[in-house]
């Protein structure tokens, strides 16, 4: 699986472009704007969006969404149901943060742990680690092991947990209860800043002290 990393909005949320190289169908994970940006690289890659992927409900990761779902005609999916109230108060998080206003959505299907998201012949398995928000989700491809983490972890730090129902101890579970028994050698993808493995921050993110 091929992948490209698209900053967007002035919170420099990674958007990521990833396809199979067979069939040259792609998904866009968590398009929170500058939707032209996004079609152009879609344009660069030669390839051909089928769906959107998103990690969680938070304004900078989702708020292209619905935009960019309706002028490609393709469908929106994710993330869990429990994030249903972050997607309800997208006009209050848009006028909150100084974005352009955006209307409430919800996703064409939910996911839930143990479901996979189809891109051409690959696939990507779907963990639900909550904590950050209680419906965050993180795509998986075993094959390459690669992780879509959105804000769950970062190179050298953790989400944060201080929003509406966000949960530390319940945020450093999903860390190492569902994301570092993938093995040290996955490379991930964070919502913000570079990309990690998850052995470099078993031993050196000062948030999860040398898990095992």
């Amino acid at each position: 699986m091929k992948y490209r990393i698209i900053p967007v909005t002035s919170y420099q949320q990674n958007c990521s472009l990833v396809w199979c190289e067979q069939s040259k169908k792609a998904a866009l994970i968590d398009p929170g704007g500058n939707i032209e940006q996004l079609l152009a690289a879609v344009e660069e890659e030669q390839v051909i969006p089928d769906k959107l992927l998103l990690t969680h409900g938070h304004l900078d990761h989702v708020g292209g969404a619905e935009a960019l779902a309706k002028q490609l005609g393709i469908p929106i999916i994710g993330p869990h149901k429990s994030d249903l109230f972050w997607l309800q108060a997208l006009p209050q998080q848009a006028e909150m943060f100084g974005f352009p206003p955006i209307t409430v959505f919800q996703p064409d299907q939910w996911l839930e742990e143990g479901m996979s998201v189809a891109i051409g012949e690959q696939q990507l398995q779907v963990l639900h680690c909550p904590g950050h928000t209680p419906g965050h989700l993180v795509f998986y491809h075993p094959g390459d092991q690669l992780a879509f983490v959105g804000d769950v972890l970062f190179q050298g730090s953790v989400g944060r947990s201080d929003f509406p129902k966000g949960d530390h101890n319940t945020l450093i579970k999903s860390i190492t209860q569902k994301l570092l028994p993938l093995g040290d050698d996955v490379t991930f993808v964070p919502g913000h800043g570079p990309c990690s493995t998850f052995g470099h921050e078993r031993q050196f993110n000062p948030f999860l002290n040398g898990q095992q």
